[in-house]
Formats: structure tokens, sequence, C-alpha cells
């Protein structure tokens, strides 16, 4: 009994251990991948409009990233930190973009109040975009799993970083794209 306990317990373990893995280990686009183009609406400042990537690669670097759902804790955490490095962002010709789930009406609002109406953020209702950037969150594909993306403007992807935890999402790609601009001076 107690050796049949112990092994449930163990099997239990590396069960969770797996599934709180696959929560993490996506299977996201690499470095060298083409970018999916897309259109969608977006809203920036609290005001919406229609955000293409094709136009945004046209001026530089963008940095793409996928959260789970606007005003939850991690998201809201995120939301700041990228709006705190939207000007170091620029100085190396990179914009940013954020994508969730979220209805637009919702975005609207959280473009103003989380992203200080320095960077947009995009609807993606249908979850076309989460989908062709695989940034479903895993068991809930519908809803993104938090993936950044630094795309060049050749519409390749230079880098690429999962974590359900915000921290470092704005570390990385920031360094992603100064090193991106080290080899490709204007």
């Amino acid at each position: 009994m107690k050796k049949t306990f112990l092994s449930m317990s163990l099997a239990a373990a590396i069960s969770a251990g797996f599934a709180m893995y696959s929560l993490t280990a996506a299977a996201t686009l690499k470095p060298g991948d083409p970018a999916p183009p897309f259109t969608t609406e977006a809203s920036l400042g609290g005001k919406t409009y229609t955000y293409s990537l094709a136009d945004e690669l046209k001026k530089g670097p963008v940095v793409l990233y996928f959260y789970p759902a606007a005003f939850t804790k991690g998201c809201t955490i995120e939301a700041h930190e990228f709006a705190d490095a939207v000007d170091e962002y620029k100085k190396y010709g990179a914009t940013v973009i954020g994508v969730s789930h979220d209805n637009i009406d919702t975005l609207t609002k959280f473009s103003v109040s989380e992203c200080r109406s320095k960077f947009p953020v995009a609807a993606d209702a249908d979850s076309k975009v989460i989908g062709a950037y695989d940034a479903g969150m895993p068991m809930h594909s519908s809803m993104a799993n938090r993936v950044s993306y630094v795309i060049a403007p050749d519409g390749k992807i230079i880098y690429e970083y999962t974590s359900l935890s915000p921290e470092k999402h704005v570390e990385n790609t920031l360094k992603a794209v100064k090193e991106w601009a080290q080899t490709h001076k204007q």
C-alpha cells in the first residue's frame, strides 16, 4: 500500500511537471521563420484603427507580443513595462504591438490605462493571428500564451521568447532589437 501511494505520488508529480512545462513550451515560430502577415483592428490611445504588420515593417523592426487577457495582473505588468520602454525601442527604429483575444472595446480602454497610449494593442477575437503565430495557450488555444517576437523589416522572425511570467519579455526583446540595429545601421 505504501509503495503504491508513493508510486502514485511520483506519477502525479511527474505529470504536473510536464503540465507546467507544456504551458511555456508551445510550438512557437522560431528565428528565421517568416512572420505571417496580418491586418486587424487595433487601438492606440483610445482610438481604433486598422493595423497592418506589412505597413509597420516598412518603418523598421516590429516587437509583436501576445498576452492572455487585458486587465489581468501579469498582462497589466507587461503592458506597463512595454509602455515604459517604447522610447528605447524607437531609438532603434522599432515599434511595439500587443495582441490578445480580447474585444476591441476592452482593448480601447486598456490602450489608454495600461499601455499609457504609448503603443497599440490589437484585437484577435477569432484567434487567427494567435493561431498563425503558434501563440495559443496550451489546452485553450483561442487564448494567447505570453509570447514575444521580434520581426525584422524583411518579414523574418529574428527572436522569440515564451514565458507565462511577464518578466524578461521587454528586456529580451529590447536586447534583440539592439543587436539587430548594430548590424543594420540605417
